[in-house]
């Protein structure tokens, strides 16, 4: 998984996985799903992500698996 994000125009992209995309969607007019042709998402977009994505505070946390 990648995430980059793009201060120029205030972009947050994640980035699942390198299929093909094959289409869009957009779920709001500020998010997309990137999708490869069997409909598994690839990447999600997320326009003017300071103010919709709190971006300012990210953290990451892996879960350990239950035994």
């Amino acid at each position: 998984m990648k995430i980059k994000y793009f201060p120029e125009t205030d972009t947050l992209y994640f980035q699942f996985n390198d299929n093909e995309i094959v289409e869009t969607q957009e779920l709001n007019e500020n998010t997309f799903l990137d999708l490869d042709a069997n409909g598994n998402l690839v990447a999600i977009t997320l326009e003017h992500a300071k103010k919709s994505a709190s971006i300012s505070e990210f953290s990451y946390q892996q879960m350990a698996m239950a035994a």
